[in-house]
């Protein structure tokens, strides 16, 4: 099998990568960034350019399925530019990779997506499966309706299409997981708001397999990429503290506070989102970590 990765040198694009090719999976992968390209045995980079609608076609030789990760950080300042960009990286991306795939006698028959769990509403209570049409009207539930339907179009092309909904991923070095202990490591650490804001987490190793799985079982549809125990923000930051084995002695940080330093990029740390992953499950995938101590331990220790 001969995968096609979009974003393959990201956070969870390189956590994919390895585990396609110990899966005897093949990869080639696009990439922006032309000293990024690699040609290596069943690793092969190509050149693309969404914004200017460029695109190696050789990406496609022998390709049976398209994982595409594409899309600028939410973790920028949500400046007007910075909010076209995060938006416009991840549907201009799927638009261009549809107009050429459109143009090849070769046909690919499966397109995996990420998305992500902002389209469903702030809620303390609701428990989130992915038929839940309870979505989110905010900036991030505007991106990741925009990106889902882009991703949906490929059905034009009779190729069916994954999406996984993916929550807080938890990585030793990248992502929100080190942002999180540095404060908590030198004394500073502290809940957001109440803290009973729910956090939907995964191990970038699960949220990796569940797209190899995907990819192997030839499932379409909507998953939620979420560990099967959801925790609230108290939960999350008093179990890293106790990983590193440091004091919490800060009063929690106020969400007024927060709002006036990141702006309405705040909902980040404040919005909750309790989402099930009983699904996947239900399609006969085991999580690693299905439980948030367990996965601290293997990240942390």
């Amino acid at each position: 099998m001969r995968v096609l990765i979009t974003g393959a040198t990201g956070l969870v694009g390189k956590e994919i990568v390895k585990k396609c090719l110990e899966n005897d999976i093949s990869v080639h992968y696009l990439t922006t960034s032309k000293h990024k390209l690699q040609n290596q045995k069943n690793y092969k980079g190509f050149y693309w350019n969404p914004s200017k609608n460029e695109l190696d076609a050789g990406c496609f030789d022998g390709v049976d399925a398209i994982i595409n990760l594409a899309g600028a950080t939410i973790g920028s300042r949500w400046t007007k530019s910075n909010k076209q960009a995060i938006l416009e990286s991840r549907t201009q991306s799927l638009h261009v990779l549809k107009e050429a795939l459109s143009k090849q006698d070769h046909l690919i028959s499966h397109l995996i997506s990420a998305s992500a769990i902002g389209i469903y509403k702030d809620s303390l209570t609701k428990y989130y499966e992915e038929g839940c049409n309870h979505l989110s009207d905010n900036f991030l539930g505007m991106v990741v309706k925009n990106w889902e339907a882009a991703a949906d179009e490929f059905m034009d092309l009779g190729i069916a299409v994954a999406k996984v909904r993916i929550g807080l991923v938890l990585d030793t070095n990248s992502g929100a997981l080190p942002q999180m202990v540095k404060p908590i490591k030198y004394g500073l650490g502290a809940v957001f708001g109440k803290g009973n804001q729910w956090q939907s987490w995964i191990h970038i190793e699960d949220l990796a397999d569940i797209f190899v799985f995907i990819l192997r079982e030839e499932l379409h549809g909507v998953y939620n990429g979420v560990a099967p125990n959801p925790v609230t923000n108290h939960e999350l930051t008093h179990s890293i503290a106790n990983v590193l084995d440091r004091p919490l002695w800060l009063p929690n940080i106020p969400k007024v506070l927060m709002k006036t330093i990141l702006g309405e990029m705040h909902i980040l740390l404040f919005e909750s989102q309790r989402v099930s992953s009983k699904k996947i499950e239900e399609r006969g995938f085991e999580f690693s970590f299905p439980n948030l101590n367990p996965a601290l331990q293997d990240l942390l220790k």
